[in-house]
């Protein structure tokens, strides 16, 4: 049975990673968080002051990106592949709030982009691949067999996020949450490079009144038929 490539887009916190995870594991295809990696050079600019407040270096972070190593490793008792930066597990680390605050800023930087860009079109190669972000299926693999474009109302996405970080012990309020899922979207949408949009051959799905499992069924049935026809 031949393999193909499957891009999920669309807005933050509409579970695109989880949903990704699934199908991956569903499939046995190969799973790329492509924002795990704009995540971690986010990370990697705060730590080096590369982002203070509202200054962004960014030709500092530009010169800077030859020293920053990207890795996915995968943790067999987890199931999943985690962000390593430059040698160092950092997959807690760029799920934080102050990473959030910053990753639309980072990926308006066209530089970061391509320098990303190229990474993620090397992981589909052999194809077998679900990766999800903002562009995947409009800049890093227009060609994919099966394109996903998830949305959600703001409040319910800001809702998800404010929930997760709650489990994992973050002292953040609903209103801090919602106004960086509001402020994310106008960054991602409104970008001069790669902006977020469906591309035209994308299936939307608003999961805002659907659980993870219903989401989940709806897109497993999709790639198994265009897995089937491919």
């Amino acid at each position: 049975m031949k393999k193909i490539i499957i891009a999920i887009d669309g807005y933050s916190s509409t579970g695109k990673s989880t949903v990704a995870k699934q199908l991956a594991r569903a499939l046995n295809y190969i799973y790329v968080d492509t924002g795990a990696m704009y995540r971690a050079v986010g990370l990697f600019a705060l730590g080096e002051g590369l982002i203070t407040g509202e200054q962004v270096f960014r030709d500092r972070i530009i010169d800077r990106l030859p020293q920053i190593e990207l890795q996915f490793k995968f943790k067999s008792e987890a199931g999943v592949a985690e962000m390593y930066l430059n040698g160092e597990n950092v997959e807690n680390a760029i799920r934080k709030m102050e990473v959030s605050d910053v990753v639309s800023r980072i990926a308006e930087i066209p530089e970061v982009r391509s320098f990303l860009v190229r990474q993620q079109q090397a992981y589909g190669k052999d194809k077998g691949l679900v990766m999800d972000g903002r562009d995947i299926g409009t800049v890093v693999f227009p060609e994919a067999e099966l394109k996903i474009f998830m949305t959600a109302s703001a409040k319910t996405r800001a809702q998800r996020r404010y929930d997760e970080l709650l489990e994992k012990g973050e002292d953040v309020s609903f209103a801090a949450v919602l106004r960086n899922v509001q402020n994310r979207d106008e960054m991602d949408v409104n970008r001069k490079d790669s902006p977020l949009r469906q591309a035209g051959d994308a299936i939307k799905i608003d999961n805002s009144l659907l659980s993870k499992e219903e989401q989940f069924d709806k897109i497993l049935e999709l790639a198994q038929k265009r897995i089937a026809k491919a």
